[in-house]
């Protein structure tokens, strides 16, 4: 029965015994931490092999003969540029292999366009700056255009990714230089944009020559399930419509291999790429090759990197199931939540009654059990309905992911319950 056909005494009684639960677990002194798309130590195991793929018997060169314990290369060694291509779907010579975070690069092109522009006059010289922010969204993105003081404009996210209507409006401003976005399996709602998203936004006229996009393909290969879901090129649809500059893609191993030892990469049109390796000539000597070489002799190839994420989704596919099973058990049908059902990616995006979503992380916390702060899926951690709960199921085991997922869904029943009986 819905919580708001409920006769409030009824309610008032439900609540009561609802908190008494909550109490008990309470006093079980739980410490579990679902705030953040870590893997888990299993899946950390999947890659303990690059630990030995680089030693002085197997050597430290790579095909093409660079002696990678040296200086030199500094756009990547070019069986992992090969690699990132394929995984991207754009040519090598398109490709800069970076360090082991995406967010360092985007971060860096974000202080590129600052200070030296978007193959134009510098942003910081333009006036106002604005980004359009497609929401919810990655909580990272955010914080990157507020350190910049750049304004972010809420874009509604549809069922096949950003309200290209509203889009479209946006970005008549000159000043709105851009938007990011997680195009595949997006942060925090596990949608795909559908082809028809991806020509429009490949067909954007925006009002602003040095508009940049920053495509976020953190999970392309991030398949829950043997069929996953498909997104189209956005570099092939951007030369279609002239706009091969627009579009800055950025991926990396994080969740392939060793988050913390990984690989990242940027794909992008030749005139950016050279803009970029001018900025990176100044910044640094190269990038850890060695890293690049065991990661290329780890993986092989995009076969064996399908191969990798199989053994991923081996682990994490349970979890996701037990986190939408407990869902359905125990809130499904009380009209106070709605949840996504994703295919892949590391979030499930919960959205609990308008005006419950602090109350519900708040009361989650108190008894042991931290989530993503809400509001964070918002620009300025403001959730204008107060209802976005972003879980990451996946650096838990089973066990206590389920016990975790049972206190969640008892808040969302007692912050609803409260919210009712107040109004």
């Amino acid at each position: 029965m819905k919580f708001q056909e409920m006769p409030k005494q009824q309610l008032q009684a439900l609540l009561e015994s609802l908190r008494a639960v909550y109490e008990d677990v309470k006093a079980k002194g739980l410490k579990l931490d679902m705030s953040r798309g870590k893997p888990g130590a299993d899946q950390l195991d999947l890659s303990d092999e690059l630990l030995t793929a680089v030693t002085a018997q197997n050597g430290a060169r790579s095909l093409d003969g660079t002696d990678c314990r040296n200086y030199g290369v500094l756009d990547g060694l070019p069986e992992v540029k090969e690699l990132f291509a394929a995984m991207l779907g754009v040519e090598p010579a398109n490709i800069i292999v970076a360090g082991n975070s995406s967010l360092n690069i985007m971060f860096d092109y974000i202080s590129q366009c600052m200070t030296h522009g978007a193959l134009g006059e510098p942003w910081m010289k333009q006036g106002a700056v604005k980004f359009a922010c497609p929401c919810p969204g990655y909580d990272r993105h955010f914080t990157i255009l507020e350190y910049f003081g750049i304004e972010m404009i809420n874009v509604p996210m549809l069922a096949d990714g950003p309200d290209m209507d509203v889009m479209e409006q946006t970005v008549k401003d000159p000043a709105v230089k851009g938007f990011f976005c997680v195009p595949k399996y997006s942060n925090p709602e596990g949608k795909t944009f559908s082809d028809e998203t991806v020509r429009r936004i490949a067909a954007l006229q925006p009002a602003a020559k040095d508009f940049r996009i920053i495509w976020d393909n953190a999970y392309c290969v991030h398949d829950l399930f043997e069929t996953g879901d498909t997104l189209l090129n956005i570099h092939r649809e951007c030369e279609k419509n002239g706009n091969a500059d627009m579009v800055i893609e950025v991926t990396s191993t994080s969740k392939i291999t060793y988050p913390g030892a990984g690989l990242s990469a940027v794909a992008a049109s030749a005139a950016n790429i050279a803009a970029i390796k001018k900025r990176m000539f100044a910044q640094t000597i190269g990038h850890d090759k060695i890293n690049q070489l065991r990661h290329a002799r780890f993986l092989g190839g995009m076969q064996g990197v399908k191969e990798q994420m199989k053994r991923h989704a081996a682990i994490l596919a349970p979890k996701f199931q037990s986190v939408l099973d407990a869902l359905e058990k125990e809130l499904g049908g009380k009209g106070i939540a709605r949840w996504n059902n994703p295919r892949g990616g590391y979030f499930i995006s919960l959205d609990v009654l308008g005006g419950c979503a602090k109350r519900t992380v708040a009361l989650c916390k108190e008894a042991g059990v931290v989530l993503t702060p809400a509001g964070a899926t918002f620009p300025y951690g403001k959730d204008p309905d107060d209802s976005n709960i972003r879980i990451a199921p996946t650096f838990p085991p089973v066990a206590e992911l389920e016990t975790a997922v049972a206190l969640l869904c008892l808040c969302v029943q007692i912050a609803a319950a409260e919210k009712i009986l107040a109004d």
